[in-house]
Formats: structure tokens, sequence, C-alpha cells
């Protein structure tokens, strides 16, 4: 198979992120500028996925929009995640090949995922892009939470208790990307508020796809403890808080 892409879409979930929104778009917007820079003939494009959203995330979405006709913004009553980050890439490759039939096989349309509280690299994309022509159908990158969100002995407790480096075996919606042609083959996210990502590289793995998890493209996300869903990251967070206090209660006891 000829691994050469030709588009690469970015899909966002927001709900309710507009502390955050701004700095996750900015990020994103440099990473497409140093990608178009070194692919210029590549398409891209950016879909902010807003889900219900009841603060000024509409407002800070189209005021990016307004700026950047790279960037579109679909707004659903998803209430899940998984049925969020489903809805923007069908919307996302529906476009794509209403402007651009016949021109982009799913073979050769990369789709890369974040959320909104997520700062990523600017490097997030071109290296994403080596790695998928050099023959991964998925990419499993790395996070982080975010140091100034915690305090510095649970930010260490963090870092010994997650790997980054390569073949780890964390699964991260907020850096996340795979062949468009190999998450339809699998039926896409499934419609659930929790470990959707978790669920896709599993059936991704199951259909025999190239899965590259690796601790070179790392991102910033958010180190809240409550977060926009009863579980997820902030959930595993929380857990691990939790037993830090214990730790530190059985050594001061």
């Amino acid at each position: 198979m000829d691994d050469k892409l030709s588009a690469i879409l970015i899909v966002v979930p927001v709900r309710n992120e507009e502390e955050l929104l701004g700095a996750c778009l900015l990020r994103l917007r440099k990473a497409m500028d140093r990608l178009n820079r070194a692919r210029p003939e590549l398409e891209l494009r950016l879909t902010v996925v807003l889900d219900q959203c009841r603060d000024s995330s509409p407002a800070l979405a189209a005021s990016f929009a307004a700026n950047d006709p790279r960037l579109s913004v679909l707004s659903v009553g998803c209430g899940v995640v998984g049925a969020t980050r489903a809805a923007g890439i069908d919307f996302a490759l529906e476009s794509l090949a209403a402007d651009t039939p016949a021109r982009h096989s799913r073979e050769r349309i990369w789709i890369a995922c974040t959320d909104a509280d997520t700062r990523v690299p600017v490097h997030w994309l071109t290296r994403a892009v080596k790695l998928a022509e050099s023959g991964s159908d998925a990419i499993a990158g790395t996070v982080e939470p975010d140091s100034s969100d915690i305090d510095q002995a649970f930010f260490a407790l963090w870092s010994r208790d997650h790997d980054r480096g390569e073949g780890h075996g964390h699964i991260h919606g907020a850096n996340l990307g795979f062949r468009a042609s190999a998450y339809c083959a699998v039926g896409g996210f499934d419609p659930v508020p929790v470990a959707e990502d978790v669920l896709l590289v599993e059936k991704l793995r199951k259909n025999g796809a190239r899965v590259t998890a690796t601790g070179k493209i790392h991102a910033i996300t958010s180190g809240r403890m409550q977060g926009r869903v009863g579980s997820g990251f902030a959930g595993y967070l929380r857990n691990l808080a939790q037993r830090h206090v214990g730790h530190a209660g059985e050594h001061g006891s």
C-alpha cells in the first residue's frame, strides 16, 4: 500500500472549555502552519465540534474560524465524547469529499485527534505525517498533566507512573491519530462516554492495523481532577491522587 498522505483532518471535541480552548486552538494553528510550510501540497483542515456548550466556547471557536479558512465549527447534541468525535470525523470526511471529489482516497487521509483542554507541540503534525508515511496506520502519542494545575509531589508521582518511551502502553484521545481507511474499516469511535480511544485502538489492532506508540509526540493536557465526563483522564488523575494521599499517610503514621 502507498502510505503517502494527501490530507490531514484534525478533530477537537468541545464541552464548555472557554478557559482552555483558546490556547488549544493557538497551538493547533502553529502546528498546522509548520506542516503547511513543510508540505504545502497537503490539504489541511481543523473541525471544532461543539457538544452542548453553555459557555462562550462557540463564540471563541467562531472567532478563530472567521480568521482561518482551514477551520470549521460543527455543533452537535451527542452528550458523549465517543459520539462527538465520530460526528466530527464524519463531518470532516464528508466535507473533504464534497469539496475535492475523487482527489483523496481514505488510505491517504490522516485523522488527528486531540482535546480542547490540551496543548499540542508545534511538531505535532509534521512528526505524525513522517510516522504515517513510514508505515503507521495509527499513532498513540503521550500526554502529561499541566504541572501548574497540580503540586510537584503529585507530578513526580505521575512521572514515575507514566512511561513515555517508545512502545509505551498508553492510549489518549487527546493525542491520537489514524488513517481514515483503518478507522472506517472498524466502524470508528463507539458512542460511549469514556474509553472510546482505548476501544478504538483495540479494534484497530484486532483488524491488523499497524499501531505505533511513541513518546516523540507529546502533549500537555489539563491537570484538573473534575473533567467534563464522569471518568476519563480527570478520573484517572483523581484515582492517582487518592493513591498518593494514601501512600503519604502510610509513611506518616
